[in-house]
């Protein structure tokens, strides 16, 4: 990475995905996720390096990383790796009814090895069960104590008859590695715009799949776009204890260079737009995530910090106090398919991947937009010399000269741009190019430049 002024000069022109863009860059993120759906993900293991080698396929600029078990990472130590080769319950004919291969739901994450045979009043203490959603299989752990269990459909668990049932767990729990993914993209600041997703759970749509595929869309327009003013940090981690790890080894550069940052969680389904601030509320990040579902959603779920439950808790903890908040379709926990069987692949859709997108873009363009800008004439500019005013009067024409003399009505070089944006009620990606032809023309002054070049030489 290098540092400077973004841009040099003037940040690039850019806006959120049109409709035509979106909807392929959607149904691209769905192919990806109907790709990963199957692998057995945990937060160690090979499920998570076989993701992470599919994500580098699609984005070679990834790098991949290996933190060993039983390494320090502040107040969490990380544990053995689990793998699993084969799991199943036999009933007293030998029918196997329940089957890792089938559904990998099926089997408690980080179940320890079994090999045994035990009457059913004895298996019933390691079933799981959702008797409220008796046709689902429930996603279940035991990340840090050892046991064993197996997840079924109520409907199916009721149908259970006594007698003897044979059970195999051949699994590993054995020193080895958390794995996680790491992108890094050099704009003209070194100042960084920082993305997280997770890749630890199993086949589940929304709750996992849409996270990482709906990132790297974001990661390959970044790339297309070439010029930025901005640094990006965009990482792929086991939720939890790998945003521990990375942070316990980053925190330092991170707190000196991430300007804002987002959570992108749950972005998979078309029900929904949601928001979920950072423990601050008021960091740019939150203003950012705002302003971008206001102008791309209209309407959307807002959520406070009491409801956090994602990677925001290690971002936003306690002295970590980075700049992150959420952006989410359908928030975890709250959608009924949560963390079972029925988030599945026809949960998600084009649609609604490819809105989320176009959410985190405006997100993302927004924290570079928001620039300070001071007009450097007395009064009210005489436009027509310099060729802003129309020569022939319209309807369109006058509303397009209003806006402009309302963007500059605020530019005082106290007031942001993505604050002047919500004063005159439109998206700071419509505002920009206004600002643009104002500094061509000679009328206004970039004052985020000025101070970013004097901290650059001093």
């Amino acid at each position: 990475m290098h540092g400077g002024a973004p841009g040099g000069g003037l940040a690039i022109i850019a806006e959120p995905m049109n409709s035509d863009a979106a909807r392929a860059s959607g149904q691209a993120a769905y192919n990806l996720a109907c790709e990963l759906f199957p692998i057995n993900r945990s937060i160690t293991g090979p499920g998570v390096r076989q993701t992470l080698a599919i994500l580098t396929r699609e984005m070679p600029e990834l790098t991949t990383h290996a933190v060993h078990s039983g390494t320090q990472a502040f107040d969490w130590v990380v544990p053995d790796e689990w793998d699993v080769r084969e799991a199943y319950i036999e009933d007293p004919e030998g029918n196997r009814i329940i089957d890792f291969k089938v559904n990998n739901l099926h089997l408690m994450g980080y179940s320890e090895p079994v090999n045994c045979e035990l009457p059913l009043d004895e298996l019933q203490a390691h079933l799981y069960s959702l008797p409220d959603q008796p046709d689902a299989i429930p996603y279940v752990t035991s990340y840090y104590s050892r046991r064993w269990g197996f997840c079924l459909s109520h409907d199916q668990r009721l149908s259970l008859k006594p007698g003897q049932y044979r059970v195999l767990i051949d699994s590993t729990l054995a020193p080895g590695s958390l794995n996680y993914g790491e992108i890094l993209i050099a704009g003209d600041s070194a100042e960084e715009i920082f993305l997280s997703t997770y890749i630890c759970h199993p086949s589940m749509a929304n709750n996992e799949l849409s996270g990482p595929v709906v990132a790297t869309e974001i990661v390959k327009w970044l790339i297309a776009r070439g010029r930025i003013p901005y640094s990006f940090r965009v990482i792929f981690v086991p939720e939890t204890i790998g945003s521990i790890c990375y942070l316990s080894r980053n925190l330092g550069v991170m707190k000196e260079r991430v300007r804002a940052g987002f959570n992108i969680s749950c972005v998979g389904d078309d029900r929904a737009y949601s928001f979920l601030p950072s423990r601050d509320g008021n960091t740019l990040a939150d203003r950012a995530a705002l302003h971008a579902l206001e102008h791309v959603a209209g309407e959307f779920e807002r959520y406070s910090w009491w409801d956090r439950g994602s990677d925001e808790r290690q971002y936003c903890a306690p002295g970590i106090d980075l700049p992150v908040a959420s952006i989410m379709r359908s928030k975890y926990g709250v959608y009924p398919e949560y963390h079972t069987s029925l988030d599945n692949l026809d949960l998600i859709s084009p649609a609604g991947l490819g809105g989320a997108v176009r959410a985190v873009q405006g997100a993302i363009l927004a924290v570079e937009q928001d620039r300070h800008y001071k007009i450097n004439v007395l009064g009210e500019p005489q436009l027509g010399k310099r060729g802003l005013y129309p020569t022939i009067s319209t309807k369109s024409s006058g509303a397009t000269v209003r806006l402009m003399m309302n963007v500059i009505s605020q530019l005082d070089g106290r007031t942001s741009l993505l604050e002047v944006s919500n004063k005159v009620g439109v998206a700071i990606w419509d505002i920009y190019p206004i600002v643009l032809k104002l500094i061509e023309a000679g009328l206004v002054d970039d004052l985020s430049l000025t101070v970013q070049q004097s901290n650059s030489k001093g």
